[in-house]
């Protein structure tokens, strides 16, 4: 057993035994029935090889952590014009915050708060219809997870549409400052969609291997270096809501969260990794992921601010 591989044993049985281990996300009915008690792992590394601990199979809602691939998408399809629709700061607010959004006129402050990620989605249908997009983002996910078993849960998607008034307010608000194209009920049903993807920690290391590596993965270029490079800095950055900068503080890595307990984490050149237990802090994120993340790059030196003495 080598150095990674003992110590991803090691943080799945430390995070078993944790008492206290957040909330799962009850305000989405479909996601307060999961047990918090689940706790997964896995590493993807340069050579190919998958190190996973505890539940690292459970497939669950990724939620937000989807945004990291529909910007992606958008990306790729209108360049740098994006950034005219969209910005780049952290927001300081929660990540469904009706006043930041008004306070902008219309323009989201990143595209992984909620508004933001109602703006990626009405590029990506641009030309579209909803069920089309919606394909084009199923494709390209299963495309970098090598996995086409990788599904939407209808179920969860149910039940964002049936209490997501919220992001509904987000979305009209949007269209009213005209920084919206697409019918309202198009976007939204993208977005509430795309956030049911369920997946695996397995899958999502897998997945998340292009921006740990340059933008290629398996010899073939998904994206630009520089591109893979930006959508780090903004990992790091707003990849958490307004725990954000905690995150960079403890953990050091970019990184992308999901109400569902989720995060997507990337280690350049190193590494990709998932972690998932469904119980959130008050900000929205995995409270044992967080800690589990943070032993893994004491342990392993990966910080990308230097190494940990």
């Amino acid at each position: 057993m080598d150095k990674l591989e003992g110590l991803v044993a090691e943080i799945a049985a430390e995070m078993a035994a944790q008492t206290e281990r957040g909330k799962v996300a009850s305000y989405i009915p479909q996601l307060g029935k999961v047990d918090p008690k689940q706790f997964g792992i896995a590493v993807t590394l340069a050579d190919g090889r998958i190190v996973c601990g505890g539940d690292a199979d459970t497939r669950f809602s990724i939620q937000s952590i989807s945004k990291v691939f529909t910007l992606t998408l958008a990306l790729g399809k209108i360049g740098d014009a994006l950034w005219r629709r969209v910005g780049r700061e952290p927001s300081g607010n929660p990540f469904n915050s009706i006043v930041q959004l008004e306070y902008e006129r219309g323009k989201p402050r990143n595209p992984f708060i909620n508004a933001g990620a109602l703006a990626l989605a009405d590029v990506i249908l641009s030309g579209h219809r909803p069920r089309e997009a919606l394909g084009d983002i199923l494709h390209f996910i299963r495309h970098v997870a090598d996995d086409d078993s990788i599904a939407i849960d209808q179920g969860v998607a149910r039940s964002e549409q049936e209490t997501g008034f919220r992001n509904a307010a987000l979305a009209n608000y949007m269209r009213a400052c005209d920084m919206l194209e697409s019918p309202v009920d198009f976007v939204l049903g993208v977005y509430f969609h795309h956030c049911a993807i369920a997946m695996s920690c397995r899958q999502l290391a897998m997945a998340g291997r292009y921006l740990a590596f340059s933008g290629r993965q398996d010899g073939r270029t998904v994206l630009s270096p520089e591109r893979a490079r930006r959508i780090n800095a903004l990992m790091l950055m707003c990849g958490h809501y307004d725990g954000s900068g905690e995150f960079a503080f403890r953990v050091g890595i970019p990184g992308k969260s999901g109400v569902g307990g989720g995060i997507l984490g990337v280690v350049p050149g190193r590494a990709s990794v998932c972690v998932w237990s469904p119980g959130i802090d008050e900000q929205g994120n995995s409270r044992l992921g967080r800690l589990a993340l943070e032993r893994l790059t004491q342990g392993m030196g990966w910080s990308v601010f230097g190494p940990q003495g």
